[in-house]
């Protein structure tokens, strides 16, 4: 099915921590196709803010015909969306990109930063054996959300949570074991992940962030490098929008 362009109600949105945000959208279009590890882009009403605003799908609701997003405020767009309250509206198109392939294999979800978010509807859709491995700066979020649909292991930069540390070392600390590596952070975070995974033979799954233009895989603004010639830009590309977020790690360098 094709991306829907609607304009969807607030259902509510509160703070979770400092610049993070949880917003509740009517978006039954978008909530009956989506799946873990896409994405929407949201619009702003300043006509100065050409571009949207890509935030991907942290929980999805088909039944009552809601999408869950979870984002950071980091620009005049983002600011516009977190003033939005219950009955407001906002335009959007959605669900982008090529979400996470679920597999029935023991399974490790680990997300970094606003990475996290991402990681509930995965752990909702998972029908198998799993742990949650978190990684954060400073303030948590979503841990209560993410502790129902399995076990969670912390890590913070500054040690007041978990282990003081990346997601790399809970997991040793812990001897977190699984088959497969489901992921999404920063870039730093994936390629110490994509080697984990290869030296200890598992598959992994990861979820790239890039900032993003069009998003609709048009504009080749937001190319990662693939370990293969893409069929589209004819060159070791892969367009992170379109082509991801998700890669098997296999497909792109990093």
């Amino acid at each position: 099915m094709s991306a829907v362009k609607m304009t969807a109600r607030v259902k509510r949105q509160e703070q979770l921590a400092d610049d993070i945000y949880s917003l509740v959208l009517e978006a039954s279009e978008i909530a009956k196709q989506a799946k873990a590890g896409q994405f929407v882009s949201l619009y702003s009403k300043n006509g100065a803010n050409l571009l949207p605003r890509p935030i991907s799908l942290c929980e999805i609701d088909r039944e009552k015909g809601t999408i869950r997003l979870v984002y950071r405020v980091v620009g005049k767009g983002t600011r516009e969306f977190a003033a939005l309250t219950a009955g407001k509206v906002v335009d959007m198109i959605g669900p982008l990109g090529n979400g996470f392939t679920l597999k029935d294999k023991r399974a490790i979800l680990i997300g970094g930063g606003i990475g996290i978010p991402p990681m509930l509807e995965l752990a909702k859709e998972l029908n198998c054996e799993k742990n949650i491995v978190l990684g954060f700066r400073d303030e948590t979020f979503l841990i209560e959300d993410l502790e129902t649909e399995g076990e969670v292991y912390i890590a913070s930069e500054d040690g007041k949570c978990g282990v003081k540390g990346n997601v790399l070392d809970a997991i040793k600390e812990y001897d977190i074991r699984g088959d497969i590596i489901y992921a999404c952070g920063p870039t730093p975070m994936l390629r110490a992940i994509k080697e984990y995974a290869f030296k200890n033979h598992m598959e992994a799954q990861l979820s790239l962030e890039e900032k993003m233009a069009c998003g609709i895989g048009a504009c080749l603004a937001c190319v990662c490098q693939s370990t293969e010639v893409d069929g589209h830009s004819h060159v070791c590309n892969k367009r992170v929008c379109k082509d991801g977020p998700v890669f098997d790690a296999q497909e792109v360098e990093l």
